[in-house]
């Protein structure tokens, strides 16, 4: 197995992640015009509560995995290495073969009484298999991530969503005539096809491992177990904020709607609308900074064993740099171009005013994950909590204030996400500061800034000019050459230097040159 270097392995991450993403919008593409906004909120509702039982399931397991592999592998102690891994594994079966058949004992109270909408009980039942699927595989990636080998992860991650392509289309197509809510579950039932994919590929990668490295007799892990669920159990309740914050809102929104005056089913399509189709494109960028993050832990983890401070303010200015630089283009273009990315992605413009709302607040989103690992890995979980928390309530009591509105609707929910996302974030980076004194250079920020303003100048002359080829290519034109200005500028600017392009696998070498 091949050891990466940080960049290295974050930029392994990264280009599945593109690959993710990319291909990920082939079926938020083509779903909602199979099922409608509508089926896509039926398909969407279920997925809140997975992720609250995936939390309760492995919670910190796989990060507390990734930090004590990584430093057990910096001492050399291969034999502490499979002892971690082994005692994880074992947990995370007991924890989700419980929960996993109490959510399908609970599914038709949690579908009507929970979801709020009893149309959700196929999908949500059918969503079942991932808790116990999703749970090993996190487990699996915390292991290679703690090897600092981002190949198997990267890997399974592409298998998974190709599949998941596949057969969440094809289900959901043959499961239409059925119904709506059947199509939905369809739809699922290719979404845990996927799941089953990508985990079938981490246990061939993590069967190669073991061929390749020396069985060791074992000692008694019980040692290990109390220090996994000593530390799991904040960076666990960290996430189960963060998820049944989650949780909450899909609740809380469709209540409120309805306070507001709007129909169960009109609701439900809003409620898809934001999640299905606004959050994904402003998520597209954390490829990157989920990447970094990936990367950070066991990194952090490592220099940290060591004690060595430099190594650790390095790392983080290397991981906020990259996210600043590669999530403000983005911004520029959703809130330039939401009106055709939405149209022609979805055929559905009229939500591209939620796109522009909430893009002035997406960077706070790409720079906070890289915070939160860093607060993980130097072993300050309940510092997280506790911001997370803050943010969680600001945001629920402003979804019930706002969104029950009739003149604000569905666009209370995006205030209150967008309040949510600046204060996590500024929290974070308050807590990173005070424990590693790590600051960033403001004069990185006003090149950005300026090169963002500049980009969005010629993002809005490509676009206004006549181009022949139809929407999607002026699109292409406007996305390509506002892309260019400002790679330009960066260069120009000093913020990307020929060390940071002669990292880029495969190109890197070429383009320095």
């Amino acid at each position: 197995m091949t050891k990466q270097t940080f960049i290295k392995g974050a930029m392994i991450l990264l280009a599945a992640g593109i690959i993710n993403r990319i291909l990920g919008f082939i079926p938020r593409i083509a779903l909602p015009r199979i099922i409608g906004a509508e089926g896509v909120g039926l398909f969407q509702l279920g997925y809140p509560f997975l992720i609250v039982m995936l939390t309760v399931i492995t919670g910190g397991i796989p990060i507390a995995v990734a930090k004590w592999v990584a430093e057990a592998e910096s001492l050399g102690d291969e034999h502490k290495v499979r002892q971690i891994f082994r005692t994880a594994i074992k947990l995370t079966l007991v924890l989700a073969v419980v929960f996993t058949a109490v959510t399908i004992a609970l599914a038709p109270w949690i579908s009507t009484h929970v979801l709020t909408d009893e149309r959700v009980y196929y999908p949500f039942l059918f969503m079942t298999p991932m808790l116990l699927i999703a749970a090993i595989s996190s487990v699996c990636r915390g292991y290679f991530q703690g090897r600092q080998n981002m190949i198997p992860s990267a890997l399974s991650q592409v298998i998974e969503t190709l599949f998941r392509i596949i057969f969440v289309l094809y289900f959901a197509q043959l499961f239409l005539p059925l119904g709506l809510e059947w199509a939905a579950a369809g739809a699922m039932i290719g979404a845990v096809i996927g799941e089953i994919c990508g985990l079938l590929v981490l246990l061939f990668q993590l069967a190669q491992d073991r061929k390749r490295r020396q069985r060791l007799s074992g000692t008694p892990a019980e040692p290990v177990l109390k220090r996994l669920v000593g530390w799991s159990v904040p960076v666990t309740l960290s996430k189960m904020t963060g998820s049944l914050s989650y949780l909450f809102e899909s609740i809380l929104t469709v209540r409120a709607l309805a306070v507001a005056g709007i129909a169960t089913g009109a609701a439900t399509a809003q409620y898809g609308a934001l999640q299905g189709m606004i959050i994904p494109i402003v998520l597209l960028p954390t490829a990157l900074t989920y990447s970094l993050s990936s990367s950070l832990v066991p990194s952090l983890s490592e220099a940290a064993a060591r004690n060595d401070l430099a190594t650790i303010r390095k790392r983080m200015h290397q991981t906020m740099r990259l996210a600043l630089v590669s999530g403000a283009p983005f911004i520029v273009y959703m809130g330039m171009l939401a009106g055709p990315i939405c149209s022609i992605l979805y055929d559905y413009e009229e939500i591209a005013p939620m796109l522009r709302l909430i893009a002035p607040v997406a960077l706070f989103i790409y720079l906070q994950a890289p915070l939160q690992a860093a607060l993980q890995a130097l072993d300050k979980p309940g510092t997280a909590l506790r911001n997370t928390l803050v943010g969680a309530i600001i945001k629920l009591s402003l979804i019930t204030l706002l969104a029950s509105r009739p003149e604000l609707g569905i666009y209370g929910v995006l205030i209150a996400m967008a309040v949510q996302i600046v204060i996590v974030t500024l929290l974070h980076w308050s807590s990173v500061i005070r424990l590693i004194g790590f600051h960033m250079k403001m004069l990185d920020f006003v090149k950005v800034g300026a090169s963002m303003v500049i980009m969005g100048a010629a993002v809005k002359f490509s676009y206004a000019y006549p181009f022949p080829g139809g929407d999607w290519l002026q699109l292409l034109v406007a996305l390509g050459g506002g892309m260019v200005v400002y790679l330009l500028l960066m260069v120009l600017l000093g913020i990307i230097d020929r060390d940071d392009l002669s990292r880029i696998p495969l190109i890197g070498r070429w383009v320095a040159k």
